[in-house]
């Protein structure tokens, strides 16, 4: 693994100063988002106060519903961008993409704390989560046990990772003051043990989060049930991750009259473009291995989520791969949404849309429970503006342009 921070590869240095984007921070979008933020906020209280029989429509047929489902299946999946983008940068040492790391890490930040919220919500008896902890309590042979204990660690180390640019935004003297100047240099000298813990535990748990499906046996569409779930939860939480790189970035650059970084995006989007080929090699290859592939076109409720999801995969490859189309903005836009919709609807279908419990059981979610799930999402978009505009976390030559409030 090679964590020199430059390489012939490497851009402008001047690109690795990170500064604050600036602006005001309470604007009519940002009010809008706290408006949803605190209805959210009131059904969360309700599901503790009353139980989550109250704002839920989960059963035991159903006993994963949206908030897991949404906020924390692919709720993760979009927190990937920190990790893929260290894969990118420190293992492959693609240091020309160096700018895109500490964006896309403040965006994993966000997707993997506020998982972790949703599952307390989802979680019948939250008072005994502590017990993951506890060795007596330890079970080893369990997928979620170990998905459990990747997450809490990959938070600590998403926080660790993104600590410097709290460290850049304090006054020396308050850093000296506080000792703080020695953990900034410890944190040079061993971010790379870090980056390592980054890049191996999420490959771990978004895996094993294919390896929870491997249970439902026959409950789960022969579409979407084979041995191969973990890479392909894998390599879908890394396709996801590139998408929500570029998204951000162009989302960004759009609200706030921001300098472009089509030249980075347009490259990365050709990472994009093999692996969302490899996913369908993997998956279409499988099914014909199986014997399966007939089933996608039975034309019944799992087939045509099946093609769906499958033209949402190919259609970004059509882009991506393909410099003059690629260079075109608003086709490149479109293609990210139709990656990420398809890694969505990936892990959608395979934990709940392709699950026949039997026995009649149905599911649809509450009203409350998708406006908890809103809610969590506006406090990431609202944190996240936040942090931008007061830490160094965008580029120097991004950073410095003036732009508008969001």
């Amino acid at each position: 693994m090679n964590v020199s921070n430059f390489t012939a590869e490497s851009p402008d240095p001047a690109l690795e100063n990170h500064q604050p984007l600036g602006g005001a921070i309470v604007t009519k979008p940002f009010m809008i988002l706290g408006l949803f933020v605190l209805i959210g906020g009131y059904f969360i209280l309700r599901r503790f106060l009353f139980g989550m029989g109250d704002v839920s429509h989960m059963s035991n047929g159903f006993p994963i519903g949206t908030w897991v489902v949404l906020d924390v299946v692919i709720g993760t999946a979009f927190g990937c961008g920190g990790f893929a983008m260290a894969l990118l940068v420190y293992i492959l040492n693609r240091n020309v993409y160096h700018p895109l790391i500490r964006p896309a890490l403040l965006g994993g930040v966000f997707g993997y704390t506020l998982a972790g919220l949703a599952v307390m919500i989802d979680l019948g008896r939250y008072w005994n989560a502590f017990n993951l902890l506890l060795p007596w309590y330890a079970q080893i042979n369990s997928v979620i046990f170990e998905v459990a204990l990747c997450v809490m660690a990959y938070v600590t180390v998403l926080w660790i990772e993104f600590w410097p640019a709290f460290l850049e935004r304090m006054p020396p003297a308050f850093k000296k003051r506080f000792n703080l100047h020695k953990m900034q240099i410890f944190l040079r000298r061993y971010m790379y043990v870090f980056i390592a813990l980054g890049v191996l535990l999420p490959t771990m748990h978004q895996s094993s989060l294919g390896s929870v499906l491997l249970i439902m046996g026959s409950k789960l569409s022969p579409l979407w049930y084979t041995t191969w779930l973990p890479l392909l939860f894998l390599i879908s939480a890394l396709a996801m991750g590139y998408g929500v790189v570029m998204l951000e970035s162009t989302l960004v650059q759009r609200a706030f009259k921001l300098p472009s970084e089509a030249a980075l995006l347009i490259r990365l989007s050709r990472v994009g473009a093999g692996l969302l080929t490899l996913f369908l090699v993997v998956r279409i290859g499988d099914l014909l291995a199986r014997g399966q592939l007939g089933l996608a076109f039975a034309f019944d409720r799992y087939s045509i989520l099946f093609l769906i999801e499958t033209t949402l995969f190919a259609a970004p490859i059509l882009v991506f791969a393909s410099k003059r189309r690629c260079a075109n903005s608003r086709l490149r836009f479109l293609a990210t949404i139709s990656l990420l919709a398809a890694g969505s609807l990936y892990r959608m279908n395979g934990y709940l849309l392709a699950i026949n419990p039997g026995n009649g059981w149905t599911y649809f979610p509450s009203a409350p429970e998708l406006l908890i799930t809103v809610g969590v999402v506006c406090l990431e978009i609202m944190l996240y503006l936040i942090f931008i505009k007061t830490l160094p976390v965008l580029p120097g030559r991004i950073a410095e342009v003036a732009g508008r409030p969001s």
